[in-house]
């Protein structure tokens, strides 16, 4: 095939107070700049004073986006530690308070709060985006609309993001369920033929209500700068191995569906409409719900939907070099995600005595100490009092 599927990872960090555990509420700029310093193609500040975002080179194996997360993750971490703050990978900062958060001072965030007022500044969410090539434009937005109905199992298999501002959502990807306040966001419409999607940026555009097509912020979206298709749908994974295995995942549809132009080519409404029910269930549930099949047939598992998924994308794998990270999805269904983890040291700290703010900065400890990766492989933190 023309395209290699080579690809680029992107992920959001928060920075917490190493000391009282909440989202840092400035940027210290020395560490803004040592950390552009080090990496200056790759580090970046958001919206809001307390994140921080990454960007690797283009990849080409898995090894090497490994090995350049891995470095830019052990760094930072090291540099944040250095100004008295916590690196995290998380959807959601455990028990950040949205509303004393500072925006970054930046042309492009000034006029996004200025039209999106206070959603704008409720927007204190991580997310992991990978973006995988393909060369014709056409044929990355055709695949937007066939890859609709994986996008509930790559949330599930990422969710990270149990707690909201010092609270227990009950749900263990709450971030989408808040990010979807913001316009453009969620699932896209259903564009099944390039033409429609482009008259439908071209209409804001003209309009003057978006400047261009990156200010769609959809789970999945043609990327406006690369010839890429953009998954946008995971929360930031702590653990970096399952930063892996949702890239090869992804990029292993990618191709697997360019292989097979059958697989969803005529997706309707009530296949978007089914996505739409499978993403909420995602939210909701993680790796332990199920998801609706859209030929009627019932109620799936996660883990029979990952192993049944891994078997029939054994070939694109093969040929991609990510077989070893597209297992680790099955290993991520049997252990549990980010949120599923920070869910037990919650509950364990609890049951040992310790308060609730206590118990969330045992939370925040054990993200802090499994983004980096120089500590990833290391045991837990304990917990005190046990």
């Amino acid at each position: 095939m023309a395209s290699t599927f080579r690809f680029g990872i992107e992920e959001e960090y928060f920075l917490a107070d190493a000391r009282h555990h909440g989202a840092v509420q400035a940027m210290p700029q020395a560490f803004i700049d040592s950390a552009q310093s080090a990496f200056p193609d790759e580090v970046q500040r958001e919206m809001l004073q307390s994140q921080i975002e990454v960007a690797t080179p283009v990849l080409g194996s898995m090894d090497e986006a490994r090995q350049a997360l891995g470095r830019l993750r052990q760094g930072l971490a090291a540099m944040a530690a250095e100004h008295g703050m916590l690196l995290l990978a998380c959807g959601t900062h455990p028990c950040a308070v949205w509303d004393r958060q500072q925006l970054t001072d930046a042309a492009r965030y000034d006029a996004l709060m200025r039209d999106l007022q206070m959603i704008g500044r409720r927007n204190q969410f991580c997310g992991l985006h990978v973006h995988v090539e393909v060369v014709d434009e056409d044929e990355r937005i055709r695949l937007m609309a066939r890859l609709m109905p994986y996008l509930p199992l790559l949330l599930a298999l990422s969710t990270s993001s149990p707690f909201w501002q010092g609270r227990a959502t009950g749900l263990l990807g709450y971030r989408l369920a808040a990010y979807n306040e913001l316009p453009r966001t969620g699932l896209p419409e259903l564009f099944t033929e390039p033409q429609d999607y482009r008259a439908y940026v071209s209409a804001l555009s003209q309009a003057g209500a978006i400047k261009d097509a990156s200010y769609i912020w959809w789970a999945i979206r043609p990327s406006l700068r690369h010839p890429t298709l953009e998954l946008r749908v995971a929360d930031s994974c702590t653990r970096l191995e399952d930063t892996l295995a949702i890239a090869a995942l992804y990029r292993c549809l990618v191709r697997h569906l360019l292989r097979k132009p059958g697989i969803h080519a005529r997706m309707t409404p009530a296949t978007r409409g089914i996505a739409v029910e499978n993403m909420w269930r995602a939210q909701r549930y993680g790796v332990h719900g199920g998801l609706i099949a859209s030929d009627g047939s019932g109620m799936r598992t996660i883990s029979d939907l990952v192993a049944e998924l891994t078997a029939e994308l054994a070939e694109d794998a093969e040929a991609l070099g990510c077989a070893p990270e597209l297992a680790r999805c099955a290993d991520i269904v049997a252990e549990g995600t980010s949120a599923d983890e920070q869910l037990h040291v919650f509950e364990r700290s609890r049951e040992c005595g310790a308060t609730d703010q206590a118990a969330l900065a045992a939370v925040i400890d054990w993200l802090a100490n499994t983004t980096d990766a120089a500590n990833a492989t290391q045991p837990a933190v304990p917990l005190a009092g046990c």
